[in-house]
């Protein structure tokens, strides 16, 4: 049994949820956004399975997604805990939740279920061994509240793991300028419409701030040349949906940009050096509850 649930109505989303309802999210769950999505979790997915794994997640945990999306990450967990666990994905987008819903049932996963709802203030019927999270607290107006509400749900000595991105850590060798301009343009655009681009390397504070113990953490990122074309597609895809907020806040112009061009040209910029060029930072932290 479930309680508390609230239901919401949004006019976006954002990531891989829409953790906050407050907000003006910025990228939406149109078709093309979701599938934008899921190339993005081809990538990152691998690193949130390390982070999920050193956490302590395994066969038989009933685990909670908070922030469920599309549910690239219960897919991941459903994996992890195998058949004879069970993962309850939570998320306040009823656009991410249908597609969540018809991605698990085509798959056959019967332990993956997801629910609409403020998975801080919810309450469930028993606690869980472990809760997760990607890209969520940077959302949040409040992490640290948001953090210690679903903290609540493990049970003692249960698992707390969340993974979030530092945009700052976004580089190339030598430098590729047009590479470093584009990742500015997405930092400043979500940053200057209440987004913490830096919740990564902020989560161990995060979670001494919410009464948890100091949490493991560890950071990995995408890196590679230019002809890494993947890549370079992933970061001017964010670009492509956040095209009309980087106009409206003043950052560059679609004209500047050149959107249809733009992976080639960084791209040639990068061979023409031998760069290489990593990614913002993918960080992830855990740790076990009080008992």
């Amino acid at each position: 049994m479930v309680t508390g649930i609230t239901r919401f109505h949004y006019d976006a989303g954002m990531a891989d949820s829409d953790p906050n309802p407050g907000a003006a999210y910025l990228l939406g769950h149109s078709d093309e956004e979701l599938a934008r999505l899921g190339r993005q979790a081809k990538l990152v997915d691998p690193m949130t399975r390390r982070f999920f794994e050193s956490a302590g997640i395994g066969p038989g945990m009933r685990v909670l997604d908070v922030g469920s999306g599309a549910g690239h990450v219960s897919f991941i967990l459903a994996d992890l805990v195998g058949p004879q666990g069970q993962v309850v994905g939570v998320d306040r987008a009823p656009a991410a939740l249908k597609t969540a819903t018809a991605r698990v049932e085509a798959a056959g996963l019967r332990h993956v279920s997801f629910l609409e709802g403020d998975p801080a203030t919810m309450a469930f019927d028993a606690p869980f061994d472990a809760v997760a999270g990607r890209y969520v607290l940077m959302f949040q107006p409040d992490p640290v509240a948001m953090l210690r509400g679903v903290a609540r749900h493990v049970r003692p000595r249960g698992i707390v793991v969340f993974h979030e991105p530092d945009w700052v850590g976004a580089r190339s060798h030598p430098v590729v300028p047009l590479y470093e301009r584009t990742w500015r343009w997405i930092w400043e655009t979500i940053e200057r419409n209440g987004v913490d681009g830096r919740m990564g390397i902020k989560l161990h504070a995060t979670f001494v701030a919410a009464g948890l113990p100091a949490p493991m953490v560890a950071l990995e990122a995408l890196i590679g040349g230019g002809d890494d074309m993947e890549r370079i597609r992933y970061l001017t895809e964010i670009v492509g949906t956040l095209l009309e907020s980087i106009e409206r806040a003043g950052i560059v112009t679609a004209d500047e940009i050149g959107l249809d061009t733009l992976p080639d040209r960084i791209a040639a910029e990068a061979k023409a050096c031998g760069a290489v060029m990593a990614s913002r930072s993918e960080i992830g932290a855990w740790c076990r509850g009080s008992a």
